[in-house]
C-alpha cells in the first residue's frame, strides 16, 4: 500500500486512493496515454509552480467552470461518488469524438 507520494506541485499526498483508470488512444503523436486517477484525503507541504502550469486552489463548485478538456468534464464528477471507474476517451484534432465510462 502506498502511504505517501511526492507530487510535482511540491505537495506530499498521504494515503492516496485509486479512483479510476483512463485510456486515451492515439492521443498525442500517435501515442496512447494511460492515466491513473487518485484522490488523497491529506497532504503536507506548500504548492509551487511547476511544468504543469500556473497553479492555484479551486473550489470544487467552480472546477467544471474552467476551460477543461471535454473528457475531464465527464470523469471529474465521478471523483465524489463511491466506488471506482474506468474510461476510454477518443480525441481527434483536440476534440472529444467518443467516450465510454464504466462505474464500479
Amino acid at each position: 500500500m502506498i502511504r505517501e507520494v511526492r507530487e510535482e506541485a511540491g505537495l506530499k499526498i498521504k494515503n492516496p486512493r485509486l479512483k479510476g483508470v483512463l485510456t486515451f488512444p492515439d492521443f498525442a503523436k500517435e501515442e496512447d496515454w494511460y492515466v491513473f486517477v487518485f484522490t488523497a484525503p491529506e497532504f503536507t507541504g506548500r504548492m509551487r509552480d511547476c511544468a504543469e502550469g500556473e497553479l492555484e486552489w479551486i473550489k470544487d463548485a467552480d472546477l467544471l467552470k474552467l476551460n477543461l478538456w471535454a473528457g475531464d468534464k465527464v470523469f471529474l464528477p465521478l471523483l465524489k461518488r463511491r466506488g471506482h471507474f474506468s474510461g476510454k476517451f477518443s480525441y481527434k484534432d483536440g476534440r472529444l469524438v467518443k467516450y465510454s465510462v464504466e462505474k464500479y
